[in-house]
């Protein structure tokens, strides 16, 4: 069966009509008189939509917010008076008709028949480059791109089929990538022949299995110029118009990809974007009002990108690459008002593809929400004391925080707790018996101190897998959870008053951290009870994992040969201690039929059931601090890296960043002291970062955000550096060579536990 594709002739455009947000007008003749399908008005995904708790609508909205801009334009309609069809509607095409209605139309379209090889395609571009007659591959640009059916039959590898799977889109993908790589080389008619055949082929309307050929054209490297953006909008836009089925379909062949062409089609779409809001030459694009509809689209299919990227079994590109800097300097929290007030509803917003916003967009957000949130609190503690007539305390505009070093946990819970309603406040800590205000350095000192005592393994609230190098929660059971609820807290605090902790839990943490990421106003309900699989146990648990995963593979008799239980035993305090993973699961026998469902739950006993309280109490302290709307913006590893810090390091960018006392940046001490650390290894980079700053991760605004400094100290060239990580300071003696300096250096930061660190 031929795949079934009709088209109409499209009427002359009114002269009003030309300006240059349209697409130009291509004169074109075509016998067909077949019906015309109307395109869909711009639709959902319910699989890629970002949700609001209170509006359960999935529709992607059609005004956006831009600098200096108050309120966009709607997204132009498709077509008028056209209704959104049903993802699963059965598509009418004239190839099911019964024969007798078929009978009355004259002719059904003539695929057309195209044989031509990417072996005869590149002989006939070298024939043209040596020659200089380019006549033949202008002509077959002309006629390839001319229409969907000749583009059908040109780049489907059998045009006989009527539709695709979503494993393979039929696309020749040699012979089109051959096709668009020959295309720079091609003088300018060959390449405007191109541009006018999508044009011809846009300013249809078209019937049928139109998502091959969408994703053909999108694939042209044509539309990377401001040149063609108006063109390149219009395909933006038909492809953000289609219906959820053809989105699922493109969803998945997206992912198909080479990493080389899905990376391209996401920077074309960046810089169509970034242009759009900040185009250097604006004389170039159409007037905004004119184009309101250009950013939702292409962040519509920017979508489709960024959900195959998570559907493919290994991510083709990182998450960080679908983020767009250029929405760094845009008014993003008139853009997250917005989203607060109207959700997804009919206002486009980039907080509705979260995605798209960097992490330090997302903690700008928290912070200045938490901001507003201290604000409030404090006015009104400020309002109740003017309310009383009593004598209004400056302190009330902090929380207040005053603890002794020998009971560090104690003293830090009962403030915590006695403070619990000013917790959204600017934190100032304090130790009794000492002078001095906390201007910073205090307040990092008492994280640091803090949260070396919780987390030590003596302390028995974590335990330390030296496999995986994390922490997890201890699974004792007992009366009091509290301080649990004490760490929650401390991750919040941290994560409001800008402060990185050296903690290392794994990913699923913050996974189950963000489920739900609003707390729920029945408290009832369970938190925290995150889907995880072997993967995530494999970060926790590597050899367990490694055990379990080949109890899936085992090609013999599971139940003889393993003797294995739904009843698994662990160790707590001492004590083995033995629960069925179901009801009467140690009557159960694993078996080669039920061993999935086994591992399912033995994954969901150890990371979920058997920490619940645990847990629960420390999602609730995160949340006590962090209850924000900000939250369902981030992914769990965005948590991570607000809490903890980046692993990347740059530490060309510390140098630059970098602050000197006693010191210039000329001096032969700091010069030999650059010198050796830049040709450290990672290992000890990270070594001296965790030495001189307390954790060898790096903040969300990189680097420069340390406020690293290096200070001289008046001592002898025997000393070695001293660091001060409250301040993220390391003091230099001002040694002799740089011989000296490296082998000072690497001492200090090889034994910085207790020896050096203040």
């Amino acid at each position: 069966m031929l795949l079934n594709i009709t088209r109409e002739n499209h009427t002359p455009l009114h002269q009003a009509e030309r300006e240059r947000d349209r697409l130009p007008p291509i004169s074109s003749h075509s016998s067909s008189g077949l019906d015309r399908g109307p395109k869909l008005p711009y639709p959902s995904l319910n699989f890629i939509s970002n949700h609001r708790k209170e509006d359960g609508s999935h529709s992607i909205s059609s005004q956006f917010i831009l600098p200096g801009i108050r309120h966009g334009r709607e997204l132009p309609p498709i077509c008028p008076n056209v209704r959104l069809k049903h993802q699963h509607q059965h598509r009418i095409t004239v190839d099911n008709l019964p024969p007798e209605v078929r009978a009355r139309f004259a002719t059904d379209p003539v695929m057309p028949l195209r044989t031509k090889t990417v072996k005869e395609f590149q002989e006939d571009i070298e024939r043209a480059t040596v020659s200089g007659d380019w006549k033949h591959v202008h002509d077959f640009y002309l006629t390839t791109f001319g229409s969907f059916l000749e583009l059908n039959a040109a780049f489907k590898k059998d045009a006989s089929p009527s539709f695709n799977t979503i494993e393979d889109s039929g696309i020749n993908t040699k012979f089109i990538n051959a096709v668009y790589d020959a295309l720079s080389l091609t003088p300018p008619d060959a390449q405007r022949a191109v541009l006018k055949g999508i044009i011809n082929s846009l300013l249809r309307e078209w019937k049928g299995c139109v998502a091959f050929l969408y994703f053909s054209l999108l694939q042209n490297p044509q539309c990377t110029s401001p040149a063609t953006y108006v063109i390149y909008a219009h395909l933006l836009r038909q492809i953000a118009a289609l219906a959820e089925a053809d989105h699922y379909f493109l969803m998945h062949w997206f992912k198909k990809l080479s990493q080389k062409r899905f990376k391209q089609l996401v920077e074309r779409l960046h810089l169509f974007i970034s242009t759009r809001l900040f185009p250097v030459k604006p004389e170039e694009l159409p007037p905004m009002a004119k184009c309101s509809w250009w950013i939702p689209s292409a962040t519509k299919v920017l979508s489709l990108l960024n959900a195959a990227n998570i559907i493919s079994s290994t991510p083709i590109l990182p998450f960080v690459d679908f983020y767009n800097p250029t929405l760094d300097h845009t008014d993003f929290m008139e853009d997250y008002r917005i989203w607060q007030t109207q959700g997804n509803s009919t206002r486009f917003t980039f907080c509705q593809f979260a995605f798209i916003l960097s992490t330090v967009v997302k903690k700008a957000v928290i912070q200045k929400d938490s901001e507003q949130q201290m604000i409030s609190m404090a006015r009104q503690s400020l309002v109740d004391k003017v309310s009383r007539r009593q004598r209004v305390d400056m302190s009330l505009l902090f929380l207040n925080i005053k603890v002794r070093r020998l009971q560090l946990v104690s003293d830090s819970m009962d403030e915590l707790t006695r403070n619990r309603a000013d917790l959204k406040k600017k934190l100032k800590v304090s130790f009794v018996g000492e002078a001095g205000l906390d201007m910073g350095g205090l307040t990092k000192e008492w994280f640091l101190l803090l949260i070396r005592q919780i987390f030590h393994t003596d302390y028995g609230m974590f335990t330390f897998f030296n496999d995986s190098h994390c922490h997890w929660f201890s699974s004792w059971k007992c009366d009091n959870f509290s301080e649990f609820r004490l760490v929650g807290v401390l991750m919040g605090l941290a994560v409001y008053n800008s402060i990185t902790l050296d903690i290392s839990f794994p990913p699923c943490v913050y996974k189950k951290l963000l489920t739900p990421p609003v707390v729920p106003c029945d408290l009832d309900l369970p938190v925290g009870n995150a889907t995880l699989t072997l993967d995530d146990l494999q970060q926790v648990m590597p050899d367990l994992s490694h055990g379990l995963a080949e109890l899936l593979s085992y090609e013999g008799n599971v139940e003889e040969d393993f003797c294995t239980t739904f009843q698994v035993s662990q160790e707590e305090l001492g004590v083995i201690k033995s629960y069925n993973l179901k009801p009467g699961g140690d009557k159960i026998p694993v078996t080669n039929q039920n061993r999935k469902e086994y591992v399912q739950l033995y994954v969901d006993f150890l990371l979920n059931k058997s920490i619940y309280r645990q847990f629960t109490t420390f999602y609730y302290g995160f949340h006590s601090v962090c209850a924000s709307d900000a939250l369902m913006l981030l992914r769990p590893e965005e948590v991570e890296i607000l809490v903890c810090g980046s692993p990347n390091l740059d530490m060309s960018s510390l140098q630059k960043a970098a602050q000197y006392e006693g010191y210039s940046k000329t001096d032969p001490t700091i010069r030999a002291f650059w010198d050796v650390v830049l040709g450290f290894p990672l290992k000890f980079q990270k070594r001296l970062l965790h030495f001189s700053t307390g954790s060898d991760r790096v903040p969300v605004g990189g680097m420069a955000d340390l406020n690293f400094k290096i200070s001289k100290i008046d001592a002898s060239t025997e000393w070695l550096p001293i660091s001060h990580t409250c301040f993220n300071q390391i003091c230099l003696p001002p040694y002799k060579n740089k011989k000296e300096l490296k082998q000072k250096l690497t001492i200090a930061i090889s034994n910085a536990e207790g020896f050096g660190l203040e």
